[in-house]
């Protein structure tokens, strides 16, 4: 991949970088990265439950560039099923000052940023897997609502050989 409860997805872009006791995972990032082939629309297929996104579906990010070279992020999703009240969320991400590709920054707060580090990302740019410098946050994202069985069985064959729990994996009903 990060607001408050009615939002979605913002937080858990901007990773915010609470510690989880105990859990150890590999959280290393991409090696190489082509922002203008990751911007677009992606949604999310499945994630770590918090309060900020409880409760919603269909939830999708879209990023695009703004006039000021940061990356303009829009977070939103249905409050209980796909025809329930539609929240959204804007932000603001830019590269960490580090340069190192995948690992970005993200702001729902003002001058707060949190991670939003690509751990995964299919070499089509057909999916990525989204974490932060944290193992509580974790995120499968798609350029289509559903992913085939045999990407999510890779991925979720990944996160585990990197440590992540994925029977918290929520799945993220779509349309």
């Amino acid at each position: 991949f990060f607001y408050m409860k009615s939002t979605i997805l913002s937080l858990a872009l901007c990773g915010l970088c609470a510690t989880a006791i105990g859990q150890k995972v590999d959280n290393s990032t991409i090696v190489s990265f082509d922002l203008d082939q990751y911007l677009g629309k992606w949604y999310e297929i499945a994630r770590y439950d918090h309060s900020f996104e409880r409760d919603l579906v269909g939830c999708t990010a879209e990023y695009s560039l703004r006039d000021d070279g940061k990356i303009k992020v829009t977070n939103g999703g249905y409050l209980k099923t796909l025809n329930g009240d539609y929240k959204e969320s804007v932000g603001k991400a830019k590269a960490r000052k580090n340069g190192t590709p995948g690992q970005l920054q993200v702001s729902f707060f003002g001058p707060f940023y949190g991670d939003y580090d690509i751990l995964e990302l299919a070499p089509d740019y057909s999916y990525s897997v989204v974490g932060s410098s944290s193992p509580k946050y974790l995120w499968i994202l798609s350029r289509t609502p559903q992913m085939s069985k045999t990407a999510k069985d890779k991925i979720l064959r990944n996160l585990r050989q990197r440590g992540y729990d994925t029977g918290k994996l929520i799945w993220v009903e779509q349309r």
